[in-house]
Formats: C-alpha cells, structure tokens, sequence
C-alpha cells in the first residue's frame, strides 16, 4: 500500500523551501547593491566628498565576519574547530579567493555593476578550463554551447553601451575593467576547482572548511594590507565617514548570511533550485542597479541580457527534464 504525502509535511516543506529562496535573493541583491555603492559612489558632502578606494579592506572584513560567525556556530555545535586538512590547503583556496574578490571590487571603478554581473554569468567557461586541465573532467557538446550563447549574450552586453558623455563610456568600457574581469573570472573559476581537487578525499564539515579558509584570508589580507600601507588609511577613511563603515559591516554581514541560506538550500533543495535562484538573483540585480543608479542599457544589451538568461534558464529546465526530477528535490 503507498502511502499518500502528508499535506502538512508538503506545506512545510514549500514554506522552507520558500524562506530559504527569499534570504538568498534579499542576501546577495542587498550585498550587490551595497558593493556598487561602496566602490563606484562618494561619501561626504559638498567639496568634501571621497572615493572609498580600499577593496583588499572590505575582503578582509567579509572574511573576519565569516569567519567569527563560522567559529561560533562550530562551537555552538560541539563540533570539531581542529583542522581536517593540512593549513597550507586552506591557505591555498585562500589567497586564490582574495584575489578573484578584490578584483571584483575593483572592477567597479571602471565597469557598471551590470555589466559586471552579466560577465559573471560566463563564469562557466573559466570553470570548464581549469576543470579540463585540473581534474581531467569531461564535458558535453551542449555545454560548450551554452558557453558559446552565454559568451555571445555576454559580449552584446558589454560592447554595445549607450554613448552619454565621454567620461561615463569612458569609465565603462575601459581596458583595465574588462582586465579585471577577466582576472576575476579566471581566479574565481580557478579557486572552485583548486578547492575540489584540495580538499578531495577529507571527509569535513562545510563550517569547518568556511572558518579555517576565512581564517587563513583575514591573515593574508591584514598582511597585504599593512604590506601596502593601507591599512591606516582605509581605518582613517571609515572614522571619517561612518556611513561608510556602517554599510561595509552591513556588506559583510549579509555575505555571511549568504553563505548559510545559500548552504541549507542546496543541502535541502537542490543544486538546481540553487541554479534557477542565483540566475534570478543576477537578473533582478542588474534591474534594480539600473533603477537606483541610473545605468541606461541600449537595445542590444537588451538583446544580450535575454541570450544569457534566456540560456541559463534552458540549461536549468533541460537539466531538470534530464534527470526526472521535481524542482525541490534532492
């Protein structure tokens, strides 16, 4: 005899399910928002006004944030806070993520956060790359098409600008930006790779990886700060400006959250519940970017936009149709 689902236990579950949605988008759409208006925006009034140009600060306060709250939750839990793998493994994911994040931040100096986002969407060909080359793995015809229409999608976007005043286009399609980009995707792409082939074999808890990673970067960036001599100003620029310091501890605390609404919903929903979220979230970012800051997009970035998105979206309902499985599960 089959038995028939609770109907309580289905309304539990769409309720989490629906919970674990909202903290990702609201989560990640506030943390864009916030890391635009830190690194493209002005704090101060009238002649006093200034650029926030420390990114290696606001890495190294994402990362004492995350770690602080990983610890705690590892403790809170009596579980293990000793290290599974050698330091040098932590270290190794570390140094390869500061680097992809700071040029993230940095490219906003030069890049609008839609393009910015749209260009993240490509990160699948970089993965692909050093997937190939780390861990010998293997990929379908319509992978590499997806990859073609996403880098096709993403090209449009980024080369077909509105022209409205020397200064702004100039700033936007800049060499040093696209550069960035390019950086940021290559060592991001790089950094997921790296830590699968790192940490293959150790059995670990996800905190346990989250705090000692996140430990590991807070010593390389307090190191490369002070090594620069930015440590000092920067702290300067955040008791000069305390709306500045507050949205910085605000960017950081949502990154952190992230982090956990974005574990539990691929732990309890799936990786293409995960998938379909973060492609909204990338579409309802750049939306509301425009709005607030005012980016005019043109008719072929339009067109560009609904490539990526419209491939996104296939690749997530084919994957679905492929495997015979309900969006919710496991």
């Amino acid at each position: 005899m089959v038995e028939m689902p609770q109907p309580h236990l289905n309304e539990n579950r769409a309720l989490s399910c629906a919970l674990a949605v909202a903290g990702v988008m609201i989560t990640l759409v506030i943390y864009g928002f916030l890391q635009e208006k830190i690194m493209a925006g002005e704090y101060g009034t009238g002649d006093n006004k200034e650029k926030f140009t420390f990114s290696i600060f606001l890495v190294f306060c994402n990362r004492i944030t995350t770690s602080t709250v990983s610890a705690t939750v590892l403790l809170a839990t009596n579980k293990s806070v000793n290290p599974v793998a050698p330091i040098y493994k932590y270290c190794g994911v570390s140094i390869t993520n500061i680097i992809s994040t700071t040029c993230q931040y940095e490219a906003l100096k030069f890049v609008s956060f839609p393009v910015q986002t749209l260009a993240k969407c490509a990160k699948m060909i970089p993965v692909m790359v050093w997937g190939t080359v780390i861990m010998q793995k293997r990929y379908y015809v319509k992978d590499y098409l997806l990859a073609v229409f996403v880098t096709l999608g993403c090209s449009l976007f980024i080369l077909n600008q509105p022209m409205l005043d020397t200064q702004k286009s100039r700033r936007e399609s800049t060499v040093r930006g696209v550069l960035l980009m390019l950086g940021y995707l290559g060592f991001d792409g790089f950094t997921s790779t790296f830590q699968d082939k790192l940490f293959k074999g150790f059995e670990m808890e996800i905190q346990n990886q989250i705090f000692f990673t996140t430990t590991c970067s807070c010593f390389i960036s307090l190191c490369w700060l002070i090594s620069l001599g930015k440590l000092v100003p920067a702290v300067s620029f955040m008791l000069r400006h305390p709306d500045c310091f507050f949205d910085a501890m605000v960017l950081s605390g949502v990154a952190t959250a992230s982090q956990f609404f974005i574990s539990y919903t691929i732990r309890h929903f799936g990786a293409l519940t995960f998938a379909i979220v973060m492609t909204t979230k990338q579409l309802v970012s750049i939306v509301l970017s425009c709005i607030y800051f005012t980016h005019p997009l043109s008719h072929m970035q339009w067109l560009g936009g609904g490539i990526v998105f419209g491939s996104l979206y296939m690749k997530n309902l084919l994957r679905n149709k492929t495997q015979g499985l309900p969006i919710n599960s496991q």
